[in-house]
C-alpha cells in the first residue's frame, strides 16, 4: 500500500462523508476513539514483520553474488566436446551478427583446462577448482540455463536484483524486505556485506530502494572497525542525551506525518529509532569472536579480517538473529585472463580456494542447525563466459574467456529448492540454451515464490503505474522446487 496516497485519498470530501458516520455525534465519537488508538499505537514500524502471500518454504534468503561472474564452463558446465576442439576457430553461426565486449574477428574455441567430476547421488558435474562444493552436491540446485539480456556488468547486475538495467529501481532485497518486513526489530531487515574491498558494478543501486521508502533499502556493515557507519553516538553525547534527542525528533516527526502523510516520514522515525537499538544489536550479532574454533576454521573465518569467509560466517549469524534478507558481493570474478590473477589456471584456483570452503562451510552449518530447509541460499554472477578464448589475450600463455549473456550457471540451496538436481542445458560447446531455459525473472520470480510471495502481487505504485521486481515478464519454474 503507498501510505501517500492513501492519506490523500482521505482528504477527498467523498471519503470524508463515507467514512464519518451519519451525525455529528458519530463524527465526535469517531474523532476521540482515533485520537486514543492512536495514542496507544504509537508510529507505524514500516519494518514490522507481515504475512506472505501463502505459505512459503523459505523464510530468509542468503544471496552470494561472484562479482564479475564466474567462468561456468570451468566450474559446472562440464563440456569435453568443447575440449576435443581446442584450438579450432570458432563455428561462423555463433558470431554473426554478435557483439562482444573484447573479442573480435575470429576467436580459437577453447576447453576448460579444468578436470571434473561427478559429485552426490545426484551425480552433479563440478571441476577441481571447487572440491568442497563437492561435498554438498545433494544440496545443490544446480540450474544450468540461465539467460540474461545484457552482456556488460552494471547493466547485468541491475537486471539481475531491480529487474531493469537501469539504475532506479527497487533491488531485490528491498522488495523481499517491503513484502515480508523483519523478523527482529533491533536489526535491519536487509544487511550488505562486501569483501575484496570493491563495490558491486551496479553500485549501491544493486541493493536500493528505488522508489520504495529508503526503510527497506540494504544496510552495509563491516566485518572490521565499527560494523555500521555513524551508528554510533557522536562524540560528547551520552546514550540518555542520544535518547532524548530522537524523543525530540520523533515527536516532530510525527506532527509532519500526521500533516502530510507521507511515507519516508515514517521511514524516518523508524531508522532513527532503529539506528538506536542497533548501537547495542549491531556489534553482539557481529562479533565472530563468540564463535568457536572449530566453527571458524571450517569456514576459513579469522575475526577482524575482511573477507568472503568471515561475511559467510557473519551472514548465518545475521539470519540465526532474525534478518531477512542478507546480500554478499565478492568482487574479482571476471576471468578475461588479462594477467595470471584472472586466469582459468592458477587464478581460478587461487580465487575459488576464497569462495568453495566457507560456501561449502555455510551449507553444512546451516544444516546442522537445522536452518537450511527455510533459508534460501543462492549464488552466482551477472552472466556467463564465452566458450571461445578472450580476444585481448588470443596469443597469451593466460587463459580467458569474455563476457557472454545466453547462457550460465547458477545454483540455489535449501529454502524448499530442489537438491541434487541440475536443471537446464546447454549445447555441446557451451554456446546456446537447448533445454529448459531461465531468464533472469524467471529466478526472481521462483525465488519470491519460494519465500510464499506472488511475483505478480508485490507491487508498488509509483507516477501512475504498479511496478514489481520481474516488470511485466517472469514465470515460476516449478522444476526447483522441491
Amino acid at each position: 500500500m503507498n501510505m501517500y496516497l492513501k492519506h490523500v485519498e482521505h482528504q477527498t470530501r467523498r471519503h470524508f462523508l463515507q467514512g464519518s458516520g451519519v451525525s455529528l455525534g458519530a463524527i465526535a465519537l469517531g474523532s476521540m476513539l482515533n485520537e486514543e488508538t492512536r495514542a496507544a499505537a504509537g508510529p507505524v514500524n514500516p519494518l514490522a514483520a507481515k504475512k506472505p502471500h501463502f505459505m512459503g518454504k523459505a523464510s530468509r534468503v542468503i544471496y552470494l553474488h561472484m562479482t564479475g561472474s564466474p567462468p561456468n564452463l570451468d566450474l559446472f558446465d562440464y563440456k569435453p566436446e568443447l575440449v576435443e576442439r581446442d584450438g579450432q576457430d570458432c563455428p561462423q553461426q555463433f558470431l554473426e551478427g554478435r557483439t562482444f565486449a573484447f573479442t573480435s574477428g575470429v576467436p580459437k574455441l577453447m576447453g576448460s583446462p579444468r578436470k571434473f567430476t561427478q559429485c552426490g547421488e545426484g551425480g552433479q558435474w563440478m571441476s577441481d577448482a571447487i572440491p568442497h562444493l563437492h561435498e554438498v552436491a545433494d544440496e545443490m540446485c544446480i540450474v544450468h540455463s540461465m539467460n540474461t539480456d545484457q552482456f556488460n556488468h552494471a547493466p547485468a547486475e541491475l537486471l539481475m536484483y531491480t529487474g531493469s538495467p537501469r539504475p532506479g529501481r527497487p533491488s531485490m532485497g528491498a522488495w523481499v524486505t517491503y513484502g515480508l518486513g523483519s523478523e527482529n526489530e533491533d536489526l535491519p531487515g536487509f544487511v550488505v556485506l562486501i569483501s575484496s574491498g570493491v563495490q558491486p558494478n551496479g553500485g549501491k543501486n544493486s541493493f536500493g530502494t528505488g522508489f520504495l521508502p529508503s526503510v527497506f533499502q540494504g544496510v552495509q556493515c563491516r566485518s572490521q572497525g565499527d560494523p555500521v557507519l555513524y551508528a554510533s553516538d557522536p562524540e560528547g553525547m551520552s546514550r540518555d542525551m542520544r535518547r532524548q534527542t530522537l524523543d525530540a525528533l520523533r515527536d516532530l516527526n510525527e506532527l509532519q506525518a500526521e500533516e502530510l502523510g507521507h511515507p519516508e516520514t515514517l521511514t524516518r522515525i523508524a531508522q532513527y529509532e532503529l539506528a538506536y537499538r542497533m548501537q547495542v544489536s549491531v556489534p553482539e550479532v557481529m562479533d565472530m569472536s563468540q564463535e568457536p574454533k572449530h566453527v571458524l576454521e571450517a569456514y576459513g573465518a579469522e575475526p577482524g579480517v575482511s573477507s568472503l569467509a568471515n561475511n559467510c560466517l557473519l551472514a548465518r549469524r545475521l539470519i540465526e538473529s532474525g534478518v531477512r534478507y542478507v546480500q554478499l558481493f565478492d568482487w574479482g570474478w571476471d576471468f578475461h585472463g588479462t594477467g595470471e590473477g584472472t586466469g582459468l589456471t592458477s587464478g581460478l584456483t587461487n580465487k575459488c580456494a576464497t569462495m568453495d570452503k566457507p560456501v561449502a562451510a555455510l551449507i553444512k552449518d546451516l544444516k546442522q542447525r537445522g536452518l537450511l530447509e527455510d533459508t534460501l541460499i543462492i549464488w552466482g554472477g551477472e552472466f556467463g563466459r564465452t566458450p571461445f578464448r578472450e580476444g585481448r589475450t588470443a596469443n597469451s600463455t593466460v587463459l580467458g574467456r569474455d563476457h557472454y549473456p545466453d547462457c550460465y550457471t547458477m545454483f540455489l540451496a535449501g529454502g524448499g529448492s530442489n537438491g541434487g538436481y541440475s536443471h537446464g542445458a546447454t549445447d555441446e560447446l557451451g554456446f546456446g540454451i537447448v533445454e529448459d531455459k531461465v531468464h533472469v525473472h524467471d529466478l526472481q520470480a521462483t525465488i519470491l515464490h519460494l519465500l510464499g510471495l506472488d511475483h505478480e502481487r508485490l507491487t508498488f505504485r509509483f507516477q501512475g503505474r504498479d511496478y514489481r521486481l520481474t516488470d511485466v515478464h517472469g514465470n515460476v519454474v516449478p522444476e526447483l522446487l522441491a
